[in-house]
């Protein structure tokens, strides 16, 4: 049973923390907010409920470590929750037992924001997405698609799943819990407009999108056709200075030549080592690290800088990304340099 201060705190959550938007035309919003000085630190995991197994505690212990150094604001999920087919409903042991019992740190009792992935989708999609669990553990927010407005970035969350034809045209042996997505063109197109809708609204130095799936990749699963398709062009056109994905069981940093964007993987949560790199040459010759392991990724901002650290199972740094962003006048956009 749930208990009352269980419920008060996800109360004040709602009300204190941030503010939902209820309109039915707009990507829901939520108000986080920042240090004094404008700063903000956050950490991203992805592809990671086991039960603590594959070194999903491990990596846990270290995420933990990382949260009390840098005073992090709170935690971003890239998908794929829980294995193999997500919850089964909203009382379903899994959740305790792969997200509350798992992520212990103090540093880590902070607001966790969570996209789905496509092995959420093949359990009770309705479950993960309910206020119950938030009254389980108020740490937890799940939604297909949101916004995550701060006072030095926007964090837009777009529900990737699904834009993959394969999921609808060959199923194979799984099933996918399609409800709120069918009739599916509507879904996209509606998603797709409203993200571009608030990209083109938005005025925060820097624009930051994340999804479960990869744009580029040159992991197991390589690039994702439809996202290049659909989303890249709205991204490029609305200045998104960084695409952060799991469902690649690794981590990795693509910086193309022909987009402005840093593409970002964090998807080495628990079970890694896929041991597959995609040929695509011109993807590979725009990777700037690849590592096929386990691991996470923290984000430290300001105004004018911004500092991506990967991490193994250890702790250890395995490489640095360092941004600067170049501010004009109020009249002209804001752009960022790639630095190392």
């Amino acid at each position: 049973m749930v208990s009352f201060l269980s419920w008060v705190a996800c109360f004040c959550f709602c009300l204190c923390v941030c503010f939902l938007s209820v309109s039915a035309n707009q990507l829901p919003r939520f108000e986080h907010q920042v240090n004094a000085d404008g700063s903000l630190s956050f950490l991203v995991v992805g592809d990671w409920g086991r039960r603590g197994r594959f070194n999903q505690s491990q990596v846990a212990f270290q995420m933990g470590k990382t949260g009390e150094d840098l005073n992090i604001d709170f935690v971003v999920s890239t998908g794929d929750n829980f294995y193999d087919d997500g919850l089964r409903s909203t009382y379903d042991p899994f959740f305790e037992d792969s997200f509350t019992k798992i992520y212990t740190a103090n540093s880590l009792q902070k607001q966790w924001y969570s996209v789905l992935g496509n092995h959420d989708y093949r359990g009770d999609v309705e479950a993960q997405l309910s206020p119950m669990l938030r009254l389980m553990d108020p740490r937890w927010l799940c939604l297909r698609s949101f916004i995550v407005n701060t006072e030095t970035a926007d964090l837009f969350f777009v529900d990737t799943t699904p834009f993959v034809d394969k999921y609808f045209l060959k199923p194979k042996k799984h099933n996918y819990d399609w409800r709120g997505v069918i009739p599916r063109n509507n879904y996209l197109t509606n998603l797709l407009k409203d993200l571009e809708s608030a990209l083109m609204s938005s005025v925060a130095t820097w624009k930051i999108v994340i999804g479960h799936h990869a744009i580029r990749s040159i992991g197991h699963h390589g690039d994702t056709k439809e996202l290049i398709h659909h989303i890249l062009p709205i991204l490029e056109a609305n200045n998104v200075d960084v695409y952060i994905n799991g469902h690649d069981h690794c981590l990795q940093h693509i910086s193309s030549s022909t987009s402005p964007i840093q593409f970002l993987t964090s998807g080495g949560g628990s079970k890694a080592w896929r041991g597959a790199i995609d040929d695509d040459k011109n993807t590979k010759n725009d990777s700037k690290f690849y590592y096929d392991g386990q691991g996470f990724m923290s984000v430290e901002l300001k105004q004018a800088d911004a500092n991506i650290i990967f991490y193994d199972v250890f702790g250890k740094v395995l490489h640095t990304l360092n941004l600067s962003k170049q501010l004009r006048s109020p009249m002209y956009d804001s752009f960022a340099t790639y630095i190392k």
